[in-house]
This record gives C-alpha cells, sequence and structure tokens, in this order.
C-alpha cells in the first residue's frame, strides 16, 4: 500500500465526488459508520482522561526473627540485618530459610549481636516494596538503631539486595550481595553507600561479570565498593563470607550516613 500526502493546491482535485464514496465504502466494509458531521465539526474522537482511586492493598510476607540475647535486659538501640535467600528457599515453609546464611549460623550458634530479619520469598525473586514495607514493620515494632540498619542476601537474594538498596538507598547504612547482580543503571543511587561485593570467579549460575559490571558502575559515579573474589568457588560464595567474622565486623562498624 502506497499511501500520498497532498497538499492544499492539489486538494481540489483530490476530494471528488468519487474519492469520498470510496472512502465511505472502506468504513462500511469494516463495519463502521462513517464520521459524522458533528465528529467533523471538531469534537476529538478521543479524549485524554484520568483515573484516580485510593485502595487498600493486604500484603503478607513470613519471615524469621531472631533477637539478641540480651535484647531484654536494656532499653537500647539495635542494629538490624535484613537477609535475603536464594531461590531454593522460596516457597511456605519456614524451615527452608535457615539452609544457609545467618539464619543457618542462628540456628546452630544462638542469636547474633542484632536483629536478624529473614522473611521468605514465596516465589521468583523479591518483591521490593513488599520487602521495604517489612521493614518499616519491625522497626516500628522493635528497638532498632535506624543510622544501623544492614542489607544481605545470596543469588537470588544479591538480586534483591542490589534492588531494594536502589530503590531504598536512605535506609541502608551498608549492603553486602553476594553471587547477585544489578542494574548498572542504578549505579549513582548506590554510589555513596557502603558495599562489599562477592562472588566466585568459577560461578556458572551467575556468572562473576553481573558483580563486575555493577562495581565499575559505582566506581564511575565516584563510589568505592568492596569486592571480594574467590578464585575457586563456584556458585556457593556465600558460606565463606558468612562464616568469617570480619565480615560482621566490617558490617556493624558502618553507620548511615547523615542526610
Amino acid at each position: 500500500m502506497r499511501l500520498i500526502f497532498w497538499d492544499g493546491v492539489n486538494m481540489k482535485t483530490a476530494m471528488n465526488a468519487k474519492s469520498i464514496t470510496c472512502a465511505g465504502s472502506l468504513f462500511l466494509a469494516a463495519g463502521l459508520a462513517a464520521p459524522t458531521p458533528t465528529q467533523s465539526a471538531g469534537v476529538p474522537a478521543q479524549q485524554a482522561k484520568t483515573f484516580e482511586k485510593t485502595t487498600t492493598v493486604t500484603i503478607k510476607m513470613n519471615y524469621l526473627l531472631s533477637l539478641p540475647s540480651d535484647y531484654d535486659k536494656s532499653n537500647k538501640s539495635w542494629p538490624l540485618v535484613l537477609f535475603l535467600h536464594g531461590a531454593g528457599e522460596s516457597g511456605n515453609d519456614l524451615e527452608k530459610v535457615k539452609t544457609h546464611g545467618p539464619p543457618k549460623l542462628v540456628e546452630a550458634n544462638g542469636p547474633f549481636p542484632f536483629i536478624l530479619v529473614s522473611p521468605q520469598s514465596h516465589g521468583r525473586g523479591w518483591n521490593v516494596e513488599v520487602l521495604n514495607a517489612l521493614l518499616d514493620s519491625v522497626i516500628e515494632q522493635y528497638r532498632v538503631d535506624k543510622d544501623r540498619v544492614y542489607l544481605t542476601g545470596l543469588s537470588m537474594g544479591g538480586f534483591g539486595t542490589w534492588s531494594l538498596a536502589a530503590a531504598h538507598p536512605e535506609k541502608f547504612a551498608a549492603i553486602a550481595p553476594i553471587c547477585g547482580g544489578g542494574n548498572p543503571a542504578d549505579a549513582k543511587k548506590l554510589a555513596k553507600l557502603p558495599i562489599w561485593v562477592f562472588h566466585g570467579a568459577k560461578d556458572t549460575t551467575v556468572p562473576i561479570k553481573r558483580s563486575e559490571e555493577m562495581v565499575d558502575a559505582i566506581k564511575a559515579e565516584d563510589g568505592s565498593p568492596k569486592f571480594t573474589v574467590y578464585p575457586d568457588a563456584g556458585h556457593d560464595s556465600w558460606t565463606a563470607t558468612y562464616n568469617n567474622p570480619e565480615f560482621y565486623q566490617w558490617l556493624l562498624a558502618q553507620r548511615r550516613a547523615q542526610q
């Protein structure tokens, strides 16, 4: 099909009775009414409208909560670590969340000297706004030092760590994504955060490139993330990380930058 656009000089030739008849036939053939005189008189065929309505949405997320052993012995505020598990621990069985990372260590050794919150995703991926709502709820219910809130996660939880931190960087004192990946376009939002990234050089599940591109993008925005690469590790770069006391020393030493 070839479309021909006519200028004003040729309009008289083009708009003859035959062409008008043909145009009307096209509308009828398509089961449509030909344009009415009212439409051609300036009333638009489509109008721009806006819909707005306030609704109430119920969200639900199961999670494990670990309080320091002496939480009830004083009125002090405590640091909080939000831990995001990997894909294998998703579902509706909270026992699965104890498979790896800090919840596993708490189960074996007892509480950390910080509040540990370990939610469970029902399916693939993490909903950052649900996580943010959960975090707000825990901070409201418990004595949390808002300047010492930390975020870490492994694999799917590493992706969730990057995403949640990019959506709400003002909430966290530091983040530690393990064998995950994020959006390099978020680098500017993350550049001022203390960040420690971990990845196995031989990871075939989530290639190390996913962490490298985030580290490079943040450095390009004048950030200074720490990056630990385990040269002989595959996808499991979390066991060595979470078993390392230096990791927790670094994490708990960070404080939220004052705005």
